[in-house]
């Protein structure tokens, strides 16, 4: 799905996702990525739900951001409260969502003004 960017906003935007990608500002990207307002880290994540693990989540409790959108992937699935300690001692929210999902929340949050970030498992295409 291609996603259209608000060209007043000067933040890092989602301009397209599908299977086994997303575009951030136009540029494809083709494995997990994290993305803030003000940076992208494409060197952050799991290549897949399976591999997620509290070191991929702890980076994520010191970004003090409002809220974190966790992208699981093609489907929605939850971590086990383990994995999520980090989050939960920094006492920072998190939104467990399919990647789709997470990209459009993202896009909404980042309009609104809200400090968020979008922690985005993409799989490999099938």
């Amino acid at each position: 799905m291609k996603l259209h960017a608000d060209s007043a906003a000067n933040s890092h935007a989602i301009t397209a996702y599908g299977a086994g990608y997303v575009a951030i500002d136009g540029r494809r990207v083709g494995r997990s990525v994290l993305v803030l307002p003000d940076r992208v880290d494409a060197e952050w994540g799991p290549p897949d739900f399976a591999g997620l693990t509290t070191t991929h989540l702890a980076a994520l409790a010191a970004l003090g951001c409002d809220v974190i959108l966790l992208g699981t992937g093609e489907r929605q699935q939850f971590p086990a409260p383990a994995l999520l300690r980090p989050l939960i001692e920094a006492r920072i929210p998190v939104e467990v969502m399919d990647t789709p999902a997470a990209c459009r929340t993202y896009g909404i949050l980042v309009a609104e003004g809200r400090r968020v970030a979008a922690a985005l498992i993409v799989e490999a295409a099938a």
